[in-house]
């Protein structure tokens, strides 16, 4: 068991795999003839099934959002702080799923997974997918669920443009948009730091185009850089600053590669730690994804016209330190719901960690949730 488990966890939790027959066709052309998608219930959705809350995970996260799998477990779900009896997303108030998008590596079809045509993996077959795909997918979701509509879709980075893409395709089925930390679409400079980051990935000699897994092995080289890179992404350069600044771990400059500054040995760890846990193919295939969000240039229109579909209400938060998805990419969205005449809350926290500020217990910022949460559970 954990040392320091929360009194307030949703304890252990058993993730569950929804099997949808019916065939899905993507963004790209291709046809998923069936797929699955892995999920975690948490809370107990009410009589009238209008308590749901989706959580929708940022790149590198998955559908295990809160509890432990096992009491071995050395750590809860990516968003444990938020979610559980008296919590911001309050398990006693509301029923909250979150799953593994498609082309994750967490057991929803995707490119570790068999591709039922030919009994392989699908590694760099499965095909490229899209924001809305997901969407889609989720929607399927909540119809097994019994589901007919959302109370919130809340997400973080590029799980809030997923709540963006639920408020203009499935308009009638979402009642409440939370976009956290979010952007309508991925700057030239965020696309290049993903371009490098792939890069890092498609020329590691393990990588053999996308069939390692034929090989047993993996690129692990590769996809240890990625993530060093994405992080220094995700942290802000007072953040670095405060926790790392100079600081040589043996007191001095030792003239040589190994690790000497503390950063070093934190961006190494927090390579070595994603390798293993996560798929090279998935990846690849989820920083497009990112890249590819763009509602503006999909539809051919100005993001005012893509939100007139729009009949959700809308809570937007940023943060003053992310520097990739800065508050005034927020306020561009906030214009566009005002000019279709939406409700829009919206809250712009002050903090220094960056962009990983939606992951953490910020006062300012679990007010600003809880007080919106709050007034949906009143209005049950």
């Amino acid at each position: 068991m954990p040392e320091k488990i929360d009194n307030n966890s949703v304890g252990l939790v058993t993730p569950e795999k929804f099997h949808c027959s019916e065939p899905i066709s993507l963004s790209c052309g291709e046809v998923l003839p069936e797929f699955d998608i892995v999920y975690e219930c948490y809370g107990t959705l009410n009589s009238n099934k209008s308590n749901a809350l989706l959580i929708c995970h940022a790149l590198s996260g998955d559908h295990h959002v809160a509890g432990y799998h096992t009491w071995e477990d050395e750590k809860p779900g990516w968003w444990d702080r938020f979610i559980g009896p008296g919590k911001v997303f309050d398990t006693d108030r509301f029923f909250i799923v979150c799953c593994n998008n498609l082309g994750g590596c967490s057991g929803s079809t995707g490119p570790t997974t068999t591709n039922p045509i030919n009994g392989n993996r699908y590694g760099p077959d499965f095909p490229l997918v899209t924001v809305s795909d997901w969407v889609e997918s989720q929607a399927r979701l909540a119809d097994h669920l019994g589901i007919e509509a959302w109370l919130a879709v809340v997400g973080g980075s590029l799980g809030g443009m997923q709540a963006m893409q639920w408020s203009v395709d499935q308009p009638d089925r979402i009642k409440n948009a939370i976009v956290i930390a979010a952007a309508p679409k991925l700057t030239a400079q965020n696309i290049a730091f993903n371009e490098v980051a792939r890069q890092a990935i498609l020329t590691d000699p393990n990588f053999f185009e996308g069939r390692y897994y034929e090989h047993s092995v993996q690129p692990d080289r590769g996809l240890r850089l990625a993530r060093m890179l994405g992080h220094i992404t995700y942290l802000s350069d007072d953040s670095m600053a405060k926790k790392f600044g100079r600081d040589l771990r043996q007191g001095k400059i030792n003239f040589d590669y190994g690790v000497e500054f503390e950063i070093e040995r934190y961006l190494r760890y927090q390579g070595d730690q994603f390798v293993g846990r996560f798929d090279a193919n998935s990846y690849l295939l989820i920083t497009k994804v990112l890249d590819y969000y763009d509602p503006e240039g999909t539809e051919k229109c100005s993001l005012a016209e893509v939100f007139s579909r729009a009949k959700c209400d809308f809570l937007v938060v940023s943060f003053s330190t992310d520097w990739r998805f800065s508050p005034a990419r927020s306020k561009k969205i906030i214009k566009a719901l005002h000019d279709n005449g939406l409700n829009v809350s919206y809250g712009e926290v002050k903090s220094s960690q960056g962009h990983d500020s939606f992951l953490m217990t910020i006062p300012q910022y679990i007010e600003i949730i809880r007080s919106y949460m709050d007034k949906l559970a009143a209005s049950l």
